[in-house]
């Protein structure tokens, strides 16, 4: 960075990327074309990125936490799961760039907001969390491929977390929010190990945007709870539809 205004640019960015990240998700997909725009290789924006998305996932969980929600150890069994197949797709992204999936990921993320706007509304009694048993074992699994996506590029990975937590295992939405910053925290440990190890990372700017994304990550955390279910369903919808028209028309 050339410029001290980068580092002011930097910090706000990653503000904004962290309330995203952890009330819904995509801020990688505006973070990562930032770091480009920076100077940065792809490949070295996609690991340094990796920094600020550990310490952001890590306030996050501590500021859950704080307003007492909670969801251990459901969510270790879905992280380890993760932490693996994260291992698999940051080998990937290392050596490959992905721009081609961008559109693929537009739909898919158009496809969520159908489901949350169409799908009818569950009733606080059928609302009942399915977190145990064959719930979780699959869940296991899933998350396993989960983690392959969020180790490769990790940006809109929070739409599919959501869905799949809220519509599967029938968890409230701030419950999913919480299951998804320790899960995302943990399996980001094993992606950001391959990129240190592959010379990807640039400190300094990584963690200049990780004050950003860790501020914007306790703000979101704390504010989500107090709103409830119908403010981060609200956010959820917006943040999907200005994602998907990014990701269709402005590769």
């Amino acid at each position: 960075m050339e410029e001290w205004y980068h580092y002011v640019l930097l910090v706000l960015v990653g503000f904004v990327v962290g309330f995203i990240n952890t009330v819904a998700g995509g801020g990688s997909l505006i973070s990562l074309p930032f770091l480009i725009f920076l100077g940065l290789p792809p490949s070295v924006a996609n690991g340094t990125n990796r920094v600020a998305i550990v310490i952001q996932n890590a306030i996050g969980v501590a500021g859950f936490k704080s307003k007492g929600v909670s969801t251990f150890p459901f969510n270790i069994y879905l992280g380890i799961s993760a932490f693996f197949g994260s291992i698999i797709g940051a080998s990937i992204a290392v050596d490959i760039e992905g721009e081609t999936f961008n559109k693929i990921l537009a739909i898919i993320m158009l496809l969520v907001v159908l489901t949350i706007v169409f799908k009818p509304k569950m009733s606080m009694q059928d609302l009942t969390e399915r977190i145990t048993g064959k719930h979780l074992w699959i869940g296991i699994v899933a998350f396993f491929f989960i983690g392959i996506y969020g180790g490769f590029i990790n940006a809109g990975i929070g739409f599919v977390i959501i869905l799949f937590l809220h519509y599967f295992n029938h968890m409230a939405l701030v419950r999913v929010n919480a299951t998804k910053v320790a899960v995302v925290f943990m399996y980001t440990l094993s992606a950001l190990a391959v990129f240190i190890f592959n010379d990807k990372v640039i400190w300094e700017v990584g963690l200049v945007l990780a004050i950003g994304n860790g501020a914007g990550a306790w703000f979101s955390s704390r504010i989500s709870v107090g709103k409830g279910d119908g403010y981060v369903k609200m956010f959820l919808i917006i943040m999907v539809i200005i994602m998907a028209i990014k990701l269709w028309f402005f590769n």
